[in-house]
């Protein structure tokens, strides 16, 4: 969001409207991925002996689990999510191009598991894989697990591989159009969408070639979160698909905790000058409050009348702006697309391939 109180740019800079500077050639993944995390915010946890413009990249997903595909970029080891804490990355070696299978729960995927080069093959893995997600949330919220904690493994595991194969055919178009070709009408869409999405913030990204250090959290439950993205709609009238959406992108529902090099801070990473203006005497930190101040900012700013104006205010980027509509009109077809995002994990892309930071 923009720091009403920010006062000129520097020259060559183009002002990130949550607060932090970009380099005026580029910004990061993330979505997470951000996906997403983008260009400066990492800057501040960055060794001063790296470049500025070698920034983390963080997708869900952006922003999704990231696509580590068999015979080209595979998943190095995760990082196992806690309390919060600093996490610390540097390039690893890329894995062989077949990735090891670890065991999974039966007809559950394995976190690093092949991903098919043939359009044909691949298109059937993602329809029995969504076919499964969309199976493991409804029993999930059936049992009411979204508003107690994390999500069981028969939602994690395919959701992390959907995403990683939208993630494998966001870098390769020629692919993604022939599996396209091969899917059912509602299941392109849905794979169209997100792979667009993940192609536009990819991008906009740079990868890290040193140590880089940044903090992790889980998130707040499922429900909880949604509680807080509706109520935020009733006040001001912004639709809380689109504010999941901005929230997924910005901080994959809160997991990232490392503020901006510029002091923007929180789940939905503010600017204390606009944080003063639109934070309604709350907390930056705390996820209710800081939901309502993007609903009141993005109201201010053309929600929910005109949705591409208000997010260009958010972020200066036409990437940013497509993406979190594309992953809102996701939520919007089916609720379940909720619950799947919720489950994309945290990447980052480094010099030598992109390592997981969440998840299994």
């Amino acid at each position: 969001m923009r720091d009403q109180c920010a006062g000129s740019e520097r020259p060559g800079r183009r002002r990130r409207p949550g607060g932090w500077a970009l380099p005026a050639k580029g910004v990061v993944d993330m979505p997470g991925g951000r996906p997403g995390m983008y260009g400066g915010r990492w800057r501040r946890e960055l060794p001063a002996r790296l470049p500025a413009r070698l920034l983390v990249a963080v997708l869900a997903g952006l922003l999704v689990p990231v696509s580590g595909c068999a015979g080209a970029q595979g998943d190095a080891a995760p990082v196992t999510e806690s309390a919060t804490r600093p996490v610390t990355v540097r390039p690893t070696p890329e894995p062989s191009a077949v990735p090891s299978l670890r065991p999974s729960a039966a007809g559950l995927p394995a976190p690093d598991a092949a991903i098919p080069k043939d359009p044909a093959r691949l298109a059937d893995a993602l329809r029995r894989t969504v076919a499964l997600l969309r199976d493991s949330v409804d029993d999930w919220v059936r049992t009411g697990g979204p508003a107690k904690g994390q999500a069981p493994e028969s939602v994690v595991l395919p959701a992390l591989y959907e995403q990683r194969v939208y993630r494998r055919l966001a870098r390769d178009p020629k692919l993604a159009s022939r599996t396209y070709d091969k899917l059912p009408k509602g299941l392109a869409g849905r794979a169209r969408d997100n792979v667009t999405a993940v192609r536009g913030l990819l991008s906009l990204a740079h990868p890290v070639s040193g140590t880089a250090k940044f903090r992790l959290k889980p998130p707040e439950p499922a429900d909880v979160l949604l509680r807080h993205f509706r109520r935020a709609e009733r006040r001001f009238g912004v639709e809380w698909e689109v504010l999941a959406a901005v929230m997924f992108v910005e901080t994959k529902f809160g997991r990232v905790r490392s503020p901006s090099h510029t002091g923007a801070e929180g789940p939905m990473q503010f600017m204390p000058g606009t944080w003063k203006a639109y934070g309604m005497g709350g907390d930056v930190h705390d996820t209710r409050d800081a939901l309502l101040a993007a609903a009141n900012y993005l109201h201010a700013s053309g929600a929910p009348g005109d949705y591409r104006r208000a997010l260009y205010a958010y972020n200066h980027s036409n990437a940013y702006v497509e993406a979190v509509l594309l992953h809102a009109r996701q939520m919007k077809r089916d609720v379940r697309n909720y619950y799947a995002y919720y489950n994309w994990q945290v990447y980052v892309i480094t010099t030598r391939g992109e390592r997981r930071l969440t998840g299994p």
